[in-house]
């Protein structure tokens, strides 16, 4: 019997790997565009833009209703995250009763709630205002005191409050720093700062002494009903041609 061979099959033909690709080069962030400072304001300028405001309003007011210091230092303690009408809507009663920082340790907490619960956090600020009546009966004879290390010792208030009551109440050439002088003072490069300090430590630097009494007045007034946050007016602006914001509309 013929012996029968079986050839081997083909081997298959070795299919080349594919070559994995490169991977894709990450797309570079598109290069920040840098903005060049804006020119300071020289001394002429910022005398000029405050003599503006003077003799638009030669003696600006404060706009949180207040008998004496004491009532100015609660009605500002309350108004922190609070507005100025939410605030006086809820101290004019409440000082018939209570204007003196006896009165409102008389009047109590739980009383003291009461009155100033349609105020943000109202708990708290209770609780903050009968504690530092407290205080400044026993640590400072009854009476605001007239320092700011004093009135930041006391509970609820900061340096803010401290400049408002200062200004406010004794007179002296401080400058409270709210949002609405923050944006202003960066918004027109009159004081920019990435702090409510560095504002208002510009701020003292460049203005002069003859304006200081009302300069933060004018500037929060500037800011609350001009300078706008969200769009500014600045058609009615009275330092337009002054300020330095390169988005201004006029």
């Amino acid at each position: 019997m013929a012996k029968i061979t079986r050839k081997p099959a083909p081997r298959k033909a070795a299919v080349p790997k594919k070559k994995a690709k490169p991977a894709a080069a990450k797309p570079k962030p598109p290069a920040k565009r840098s903005r060049k400072a804006a020119k300071p304001w020289t001394p002429a300028e910022i005398h000029e833009a405050f003599s503006r405001f003077r003799k638009a309003n030669p003696e600006p007011k404060g706009e949180l209703e207040h008998i004496n210091p004491f009532t100015l230092l609660v009605a500002v303690v309350l108004s922190a995250q609070a507005t100025d009408a939410g605030v006086n809507k809820a101290t004019r009663a409440l000082f018939e009763v209570a204007d003196t920082p006896q009165k409102m340790l008389d009047l109590g907490e739980e009383r003291l709630r009461e009155y100033i619960k349609s105020i943000g956090l109202y708990r708290t600020k209770a609780k903050n205002v009968i504690a530092l009546s407290a205080k400044v009966l026993s640590e400072f004879g009854g009476e605001v005191p007239r320092t700011r290390a004093g009135i930041e010792s006391l509970p609820g208030a900061g340096r803010k409050t401290a400049n408002v009551v200062l200004n406010m109440a004794f007179g002296e050439h401080t400058m409270a720093v709210d949002t609405h002088v923050f944006r202003v003072g960066n918004r027109t490069g009159l004081a920019p700062g990435k702090t409510p300090l560095e504002v208002e430590l510009g701020l003292e630097k460049v203005i002069p002494a003859e304006f200081m009494r009302h300069a933060h007045h004018w500037l929060i007034l500037h800011g609350r009903y001009t300078c706008l946050a969200r769009k500014p007016r600045c058609e009615v602006c009275l330092i337009n041609d002054l300020c330095r914001w390169p988005e201004k509309t006029v």
